[in-house]
């Protein structure tokens, strides 16, 4: 998707941080997790562009060009190629780490792109949210249930062990019950799709759209089915944790976009306001904040 250049001030809309804090600390989970997947000179192109994004916390829309003559004036002329910087960043982007977007300015030419770093993906909620689960138990029929997807599974035969979908938490939103029940047809599992699409939903400032988050999570197992008949996937909890997010992911994004071009316009509208009065004040407007 293609975004109109804009002073880099207007860009703090697509922040996914709340303070260059926040932002540090899950790098630092990005780096502890993905460090061995990025080369030595890919490493430095990677943090010296996580520098460049804190002004606005995750954000950047620096040129490569300044970015690498930073990096070779740090290391006494010894930098980096562009090409090690571009396989930095489709090494970062295949991760989730981040999302890249094109950006034009006003008559139509191509500018610099704009580099939005992602939360490090948690698998808690927050503290009043989690969920009071009984210990986690293996599923050794989790394989056959993948092998045929068509087959409902047969009822389990110790209950107190496998319990099947009528015996899933109220809390699980009841036409997803309906849904995942014909293909895993077990109480825990079910809650645990679920849990993972509310720990998404929270990621992603969706949690209290209740009814797109219920939409969005069925779209995704929907998905899910879709290609576990037609490829080998192992871990399917995680494939459809990947799914989600990006749907969600992708909503975010264009409400932020759809946001980003009313706030320039708003700005246009009150000349004499600095950035943060017409922040303050556009979101007032937008019923945000009172």
């Amino acid at each position: 998707m293609n975004i109109k250049s804009v002073a880099m001030e207007q860009y703090r809309a697509y922040s996914q941080f709340s303070s260059l804090t926040e932002f540090n600390r899950h790098m630092e989970q990005w780096m502890a997790e993905h460090k061995k997947d990025f080369s030595k000179g890919e490493l430095l192109g990677l943090k010296r562009l996580i520098r460049f994004a804190a002004k606005i916390p995750g954000v950047c829309h620096a040129k490569i060009g300044t970015i690498l003559k930073a990096i070779h004036e740090d290391f006494n002329e010894n930098g980096i190629s562009r090409s090690t910087f571009k396989r930095m960043l489709g090494k970062a982007k295949k991760l989730g780490m981040m999302t890249i977007y094109e950006t034009e300015r006003k008559n139509g030419s191509q500018s610099s792109n704009l580099y939005v770093f992602s939360p490090f993906p948690t698998n808690e909620l927050p503290k009043e949210e989690k969920l009071n689960h009984p210990n986690e138990t293996s599923n050794p029929s989790e394989t056959t249930k993948i092998k045929d997807l068509n087959k409902r599974k047969e009822e389990p035969k110790n209950e107190l062990v496998q319990l099947d979908h009528s015996f899933t938490s109220d809390y699980v939103a009841k036409p997803f019950v309906q849904l995942v029940k014909y293909y895993f047809n077990n109480a825990k599992t079910i809650e645990e799709y679920w849990r993972m699409t509310r720990i998404a939903a929270y990621n992603y400032n969706s949690k209290n759209e209740t009814e797109f988050v219920l939409t969005t999570a069925i779209d995704s197992f929907k998905q899910l089915v879709r290609n576990i008949k037609t490829k080998k996937i192992q871990k399917p909890i995680a494939y459809y944790y990947g799914i989600i997010t990006q749907k969600l992911h992708d909503h975010l994004y264009q409400e932020r976009y759809e946001m980003s071009g009313e706030f320039e316009v708003y700005c246009e509208a009150q000349p004499y306001n600095d950035y943060y009065e017409n922040l303050a004040g556009f979101y007032i407007d937008k019923g945000i904040i009172a």
